[in-house]
């Protein structure tokens, strides 16, 4: 399997992304568009903003397919 870290500070940015990265008592994704990386961390936006993942907690991280339309509410019974 590719170096993940490798793969983060490779990509092009703008690029659809899904980090792992370790934290207390677990794991934890991130998912969105790569819009920055240094030496020490990456920086991905997601739906619920922007989310720091230092390089050393990532466990893996790919590419990912653009997100699916949203699908409209269901009119409400009424």
């Amino acid at each position: 399997m590719a170096d993940p870290v490798h793969f983060i500070t490779t990509a092009p940015l703008g690029t659809r992304v899904v980090v792992r990265q370790r934290i207390p008592g677990g794991l934890t994704d991130a998912l969105g568009f790569l819009r920055s990386v240094n030496a020490e961390e990456c920086v991905v936006e997601t739906r619920d903003g922007l989310k720091t993942v230092p390089l050393a907690a990532v466990v893996a991280a790919k590419e990912v397919p653009p997100a699916p339309p949203r699908r409209r509410p269901a009119p409400s019974a009424g």
